[in-house]
């Protein structure tokens, strides 16, 4: 089960939430982007980034030279992932929502130093975006991990909120002669673009074309 602390605990609409761990796997599992929330010398920051999960730990990279990184070693942080699935529209504008998935960690990252965990940070973070992708291109060279910081956030403290369903309409507005409903989103990956400098002959690979 997921943490109860006094920042994870829901102060509204409580039953959209969720306290089963396989529930932030799957939201953490699924997404693309975070959204990382530090604070730099007093003042809020929120960087989008990407991120790879492995068991209890999400990975976080970046510039050795970022600022979020900096402040984020050792410092309080909250790390937000969201996915909209659609928006619900209702008879009264007051009651429109949207359907969702989204958690969030806080906690005290930690600055990865030991050079096997950097690598499968890495690897983690690369497998969340283009899965296949560590396997087929070049690995990062020494001079390019001097270049990369890497954080190491534990899923200790977290919290998970869905809404799933239909719009909840005043009892009055259900006799209005109004379409209600979900207009879903999903995402797709389009045809893949090979670069213009390609050299002819070399096939899109496999892993590539199965994300189509």
């Amino acid at each position: 089960m997921l943490s109860t602390t006094s920042r994870t605990t829901l102060g509204r609409e409580k039953q959209r939430g969720s306290t089963d761990r396989n529930d932030l796997y799957e939201v953490l599992d699924t997404g693309l982007v975070c959204h990382l929330g530090v604070v730099v010398d007093g003042h809020p920051m929120v960087v989008p980034t990407g991120y790879g999960r492995i068991g209890e730990t999400l990975y976080l990279h970046g510039s050795t030279g970022a600022r979020s990184l900096r402040a984020g070693d050792g410092g309080e942080v909250c790390v937000t992932v969201t996915h909209l699935d659609g928006i619900v529209l209702a008879r009264s504008i007051f009651h429109h929502s949207v359907n969702y998935r989204s958690a969030i960690i806080y906690g005290r990252p930690r600055l990865v130093t030991d050079p096997d965990e950097r690598m499968e940070g890495l690897r983690a973070l690369s497998e969340q975006l283009a899965p296949g992708q560590w396997d087929y291109a070049r690995l990062p060279s020494r001079k390019e991990l001097a270049a990369t910081a890497v954080l190491a956030l534990s899923l200790e403290e977290a919290s998970v909120k869905i809404r799933r369903g239909g719009p909840k309409d005043d009892a009055e507005d259900y006799e209005l002669p109004l379409w209600a409903g979900v207009l879903p989103l999903v995402t797709s990956w389009g045809e893949p673009e090979p670069d213009p400098v390609l050299p002819e002959g070399i096939a899109t690979p496999v892993h590539v074309l199965s994300r189509e």
